[in-house]
């Protein structure tokens, strides 16, 4: 019976160490100007009890010429955390923090369209008093 309370005493820290690896990765990180953005998801390997821990992260930066150059960046990183990605799309921002004002557009070649009112929606969980629009428009 002890080994029995240990291992779920085990499981349920293992699935919290899981949650917290997941909880710590910020949901935006993006750079300032014009440049490509993928939308990522992020999740934990499925736990003993069958679910699979999961969020929505942006990523967008200057120095990257491709998509695939800010999606190969953040998944080793996320590997090497013991977290698994998936690339939702891609597209364009213009993040123009001095009018307080973001643009989300275009579309990836590689990955696709992103979906633009999910990143909206996880942009203003940073940008909060921003005026952030999305557009299918321009690549």
């Amino acid at each position: 019976m002890f080994g029995l309370i240990k291992t779920g005493v085990w499981k349920r820290t293992f699935s919290k160490m899981v949650d917290a690896k997941l909880e710590a990765v910020s949901v935006v990180d993006i750079d300032e100007g014009i440049f490509k953005y993928v939308l990522i998801k992020v999740y934990a390997k499925e736990q003993a009890d069958g679910t699979e821990p999961s969020k929505l992260i942006v990523r967008g930066f200057n120095r990257a010429q491709w998509h695939s150059d800010i999606y190969d960046e953040v998944s080793s990183s996320l590997m090497g955390l013991g977290l698994e990605t998936e690339c939702l799309g891609g597209g364009r921002i213009e993040n123009r923090p001095d009018l307080k004002q973001i643009k989300v557009y275009g579309y990836s070649q590689g990955y696709g369209k992103a979906d633009h009112l999910e990143t909206r929606r996880l942009l203003l969980t940073k940008y909060k008093d921003f005026q952030i629009n999305c557009s299918d428009d321009g690549y």
